[in-house]
């Protein structure tokens, strides 16, 4: 089976409240740069051009056309057209804030090593990778370097941490404020009637559906009475294991044939008229964490649970507070880290090179000045004191 490796990370992370940035995914990763190959085969060849210092990194001309490719990536996915202009014209601003969040990281003694075992581990168990070396040998097929991946996932975690205790441990959400917000939002809350799913499948297919040479699906052969009987006994024992208390989403993991048994069965959100009949009238009947007896589809037997089940009109505050409170709380978050990272170019030297364009730049920053010895090798502080001199 093709493991399918991811070779790109969103640009910046945006840290949210705990428990709640999971649920809803807020945060964004650092950058990533992709297609190793190519990139190094022209880089042997060529001096990299710096085309920004920050402190003492440096960001090159090549990094600034990882993040345009990795935008352009993104932007085919949502099937828009062309580049998104205003977010191009961050993109230096973007790199110049990762750059200022790293060195903050390693003056706080920010570690995040911990967190990219998890975060790596996390990975190979949604790739269904056997091990570490499975999941790497999936990159270096297909053509992304693992040690830079990891690099930049450490960066991204390191930055979240950063964001998180200097900017987002500073706001907070009151009761007032999620009440104000939900009773002047009502109409946008109200939602039908649906509910939440996992699966257990028990298939009775003897073969996957494949692709013929001709680029047609070749179906798999009718499943014979003995496959199906044999099919429900195994269901009938499985749903024997649900009644007496075993967890449905363990019990997804170790014996559902389903594509979403790594997530214990998790199907997502359902509105009425979506399924066929015959489901619709046994799920909808059921509450949150009942589950149904097996019920023979074309794929085989299947166990379905309700995990949620909400009712149609606007939810009662409790529901939905956490979302409220995310949801405010970002609204703070997005200007208050803007005003950060402002303090921390103040704080911070930089320069760009002439045609080049820091759109998150603040006019109190001070560019730093070299010596005739420090340009030609010698190491020393810049001194911000001194007039403004560019680097370029």
């Amino acid at each position: 089976m093709r493991l399918r490796f991811p070779t790109t990370i969103p640009l910046i992370i945006i840290a949210a409240l705990p428990g709640v940035a999971q649920q809803a995914q807020t945060q964004q990763f650092a950058r990533q740069q992709t297609s190793q190959a190519a990139a190094a085969s022209q880089q042997s060849m060529i001096v990299e051009e710096i085309i920004a210092r920050v402190n003492s990194s440096i960001i090159t001309r090549a990094d600034l056309q990882r993040s345009k490719d990795s935008l352009q990536e993104e932007s085919n996915k949502a099937d828009s057209q062309g580049m998104d202009k205003p977010k191009e014209q961050d993109l230096l601003r973007d790199l110049i804030d990762q750059q200022l969040l790293l060195q903050k990281g390693t003056e706080l003694g920010v570690s995040a090593d911990t967190d990219v075992v998890k975060r790596l581990d996390q990975l190979r168990q949604q790739m269904h990778a056997d091990s570490m070396e499975d999941l790497e040998k999936a990159a270096q097929a297909q053509g992304v370097s693992f040690e830079d991946f990891k690099q930049n996932l450490k960066n991204s975690i390191i930055q979240q941490k950063v964001i998180q205790q200097e900017v987002g441990g500073h706001i907070t959400v009151t009761q007032q404020e999620i009440q104000q917000f939900y009773d002047q939002n009502k109409a946008e809350m109200e939602r039908p009637e649906q509910v939440r799913l996992s699966e257990i499948l028990v298939s009775t297919q003897k073969a996957a559906p494949v692709k013929t040479s001709s680029g047609q699906t070749a179906l798999p052969e009718p499943s014979d009475a003995d496959t199906v009987a044999a099919a429900q006994k195994k269901a009938d024992a499985i749903y024997a294991k649900l009644q007496k208390g075993a967890k449905f989403a363990d019990v997804a993991k170790a014996n559902s044939d389903g594509p979403t048994a790594q997530q214990g069965g998790d199907l997502e959100y359902f509105r009425r008229g979506t399924l066929s009949k015959d489901l619709e009238d046994k799920v909808f009947a059921l509450k949150a964490g009942e589950f149904t007896s097996p019920i023979r589809t074309n794929q085989g037997w299947v166990i379905l649970q309700v995990t949620e089940h909400q009712s149609a009109g606007v939810p009662p505050l409790k529901d939905v507070e956490l979302q409220i409170q995310e949801r405010i709380y970002m609204t703070k978050m997005n200007p208050a880290l803007r005003d950060y990272l402002t303090k921390l170019r103040e704080d911070a030297y930089i320069d760009i090179k002439p045609g080049y364009i820091d759109t998150g730049a603040s006019p109190n920053e001070t560019k730093p000045v070299f010596t005739t010895a420090e340009e030609t090798g010698a190491k020393s502080a810049p001194n911000k004191k001194k007039k403004k001199l560019g680097l370029f």
